[in-house]
């Protein structure tokens, strides 16, 4: 009876696997036919053909980040390889002896300086995990805070934050969802704070990326966008506007979520599993305290170059290249970890530069920003509709994704206020957190088991609807009243 069971169970997986490959490949057939179609409704004689091929890309990227037909790093690597055979055909007929160098910068960007950029931040997050020195420091930071509820959720809720601007927001909130789930399960099934501290670490996980420019792919987007354009944009001067609004959403994120969930709960004795703190499986324990000394060292001299980049003038994506020789020098991160590395997220967003680079310099943005300066379009309501659709696509959508699509359109339509529309961009692709799906750190935390959808909906709707606010008050502050 088992067997016959058994069997049936395989036979209905490899059904519903059919099933789902044969529907991935009807939607990209889909996403293909309205690539086409919207292409040929928006085509005009004056276009040349290069920039009918861009078009169309857009169009075809667009479509398959949104409904992930394919892996999103696969839309990345699509890009290249269309952008390579569209222009060399294109050019090869207008110009044969320099075919090579009108596309070649496409493929290029993947020694772009955000690439570098972002892989410094992962060195420097592996290795903290690695050494974990990031659960040393966090449950420092905990153990500071009291044992009354309120402050065991703003303990865990800054230190994630914090964690967040120098690693991926998806590792930090792994570390700290592992390191607080020994005390989670000692709390009542229907317990208030067992779900503030879930929710409170994805959000400010999330959140806290807003404050550095390594904190989330869409910052480092953003700045790039503004460097093609002429205008420089460093480390510090990010954090000068993104730091503050990360704290601040953090701080009202927690009081709000104090409200709703901790009314009757006073001191809470927390307990933390010390053996997942402090495992260093069969490893000298002198040889581990050094190697966290010189991934202290490392992370400190690092962070301390991309803080004074004005007055040495190392440009952020050279330093980052320190982390990366330092720790595999030191024995650090070996081979096998660094195979480990997020490459798909490298691989989506320099794709997404390749596309942006080609909407630029095929001429098609310069074609559409004369069409629209026809039109008397307000920069403030300009500034509030991109940011509050940056959070409604980001939440059904890669957030990377989200910000290479719509920085390059934002920047061309700003000409003559280039600065403000891209960072607000950047800042609010990490506010969307209204559903599991949103952020991999809200997947992250429903996958505990400990929340259901709805959940997410409260902390969803304050970033969602406060989030935008805040960052465009705050950023068009400090660029057009401040400067």
């Amino acid at each position: 009876m088992s067997d016959s069971r058994d069997s049936s169970l395989e036979i209905i997986s490899h059904i519903q696997k059919v099933v789902d490959i044969q529907s991935k490949v009807i939607t990209f057939l889909l996403v293909v036919i309205c690539s086409f179609g919207l292409t040929y409704w928006l085509y005009e004689p004056s276009l040349s053909l290069a920039q009918v091929y861009v078009l169309f890309l857009l169009f075809l990227a667009v479509g398959l980040w949104v409904t992930e037909a394919i892996p999103p790093f696969a839309v990345g690597l699509l890009v290249f390889g269309f952008l390579a055979l569209a222009m060399n055909h294109y050019y090869s007929q207008i110009d044969p002896d320099n075919a090579t160098a009108y596309y070649q910068d496409y493929v290029n960007t993947w020694s772009n300086s955000v690439i570098w950029l972002m892989l410094g931040g992962f060195f420097m997050a592996d290795a903290m995990q690695k050494t974990q020195l990031d659960k040393v420091v966090f449950k420092f930071s905990i153990s500071r805070f009291g044992t009354s509820a309120d402050k065991i959720l703003l303990g865990l809720m800054l230190c994630t934050a914090l964690f967040s601007m120098i690693m991926s927001n998806t590792a930090t909130t792994a570390m700290m969802i592992a390191s607080v789930l020994p005390f989670l399960q000692t709390l009542p099934k229907d317990s208030g704070l067992k779900k503030a501290i879930l929710i409170g670490i994805a959000s400010a996980a999330s959140i806290g990326g807003m404050g550095t420019l390594i904190g989330s792919p869409p910052n480092a987007i953003a700045v790039e966008a503004l460097m093609n354009h002429g205008i420089s944009f460093g480390f510090l001067e990010w954090m000068m506007v993104g730091f503050p609004i990360a704290v601040f959403m953090t701080l009202l994120l927690w009081f709000l979520l104090k409200k709703k969930y901790l009314k009757e709960i006073g001191v809470v004795k927390i307990n933390f599993d010390e053996g997942a703190l402090h495992t260093v499986p069969e490893q000298n324990e002198k040889i581990q305290n050094l190697k966290k000394r010189i991934v202290v060292a490392v992370l400190s001299i690092t962070l301390l170059l991309w803080l004074t980049e004005r007055l040495h003038h190392i440009p952020a994506s050279v330093v980052s290249l320190l982390p990366i020789m330092l720790l595999t020098m030191f024995g650090i991160l070996k081979g096998s970890d660094v195979r480990k590395l997020p490459w798909d997220t490298l691989m989506l967003v320099a794709g997404g530069l390749a596309l942006g680079m080609a909407i630029k310099e095929t001429g098609l943005a310069q074609y559409y920003v004369d069409k629209l300066n026809q039109v008397n379009i307000n920069f403030y309501v300009m500034v509030f509709f991109f940011s509050f659709l940056t959070v409604i696509l980001s939440n059904v959508m890669s957030n990377t994704a989200t910000a290479t699509i719509l920085i390059p359109i934002a920047i061309i339509l700003t000409y003559n206020n280039p600065i403000v529309l891209p960072i607000v961009i950047g800042l609010s692709a990490s506010s969307a957190l209204f559903l599991p799906i949103s952020t991999p750190p809200n997947a992250i935390a429903y996958s505990s088991g400990l929340l259901e959808q709805k959940d997410f909906r409260f902390g969803g709707l304050i970033a969602g609807v406060l989030g935008p606010i805040i960052i465009c008050l705050f950023t068009m502050f400090i660029f057009m009243v401040v400067n």
